[in-house]
């Protein structure tokens, strides 16, 4: 089974689970004694499946899970990992904590800025990224470090992101 992310369209007003990913919710839930307790769960499979969480997404696991829809919306606001906005291709986060802060990821962050002509929280007209700065990354001893979808980079300097940059093309 492929988890590449779709890319992000307008989703319609009502969602439901496709064919294809109801055995792994049901899955997912299986393992939680109390229902209510697969939200993340359930929300990583949205984002993966729509490539972001637009608010029917989020409906949708509320009903999966017979929860409240501000208790589900809490949860996904709460954790920077989902995205509430559609995201470019790559979705480069650059971690901005004192640890990687003091190790350049400011520079590195005005850098991606110039390169791709976007700032925080914006996506390139051609949709390809999505810049955005993030709290810690778990990286402390590799900063600075940036996260592109699920890959992480560490010990990284200008060159190094515009290799990344190059072999994400």
């Amino acid at each position: 089974m492929s988890h590449a992310p779709v890319m992000p369209v307008e989703a319609p007003a009502v969602l439901e689970w496709p064919e294809a990913v109801k055995a792994e919710v049901a899955e997912a839930i299986s393992h939680y004694p109390v229902k209510r307790s697969a939200v993340l769960p359930l929300l990583w499979i949205a984002q993966r499946q729509w490539g972001w969480l637009p608010p029917a997404a989020m409906q949708l696991v509320a009903r999966t899970l017979e929860l409240n829809e501000p208790e589900v919306f809490g949860v996904a606001t709460f954790y920077t990992m989902f995205n509430l906005q559609p995201v470019g291709r790559h979705h480069l986060q650059v971690c901005m904590t004192l640890s990687c802060s003091l190790m350049g990821a400011d520079r590195l962050f005005k850098h991606l800025e110039h390169k791709l002509g976007i700032g925080h929280g914006e996506t390139t007209a051609d949709g390809r990224y999505t810049l955005r700065r993030v709290e810690c990354l778990a990286a402390c001893g590799g900063g600075p470090c940036m996260q592109v979808g699920l890959d992480y980079y560490e010990d990284l300097d200008e060159a190094k992101v515009d290799s990344i940059l190059e072999k994400l093309k």
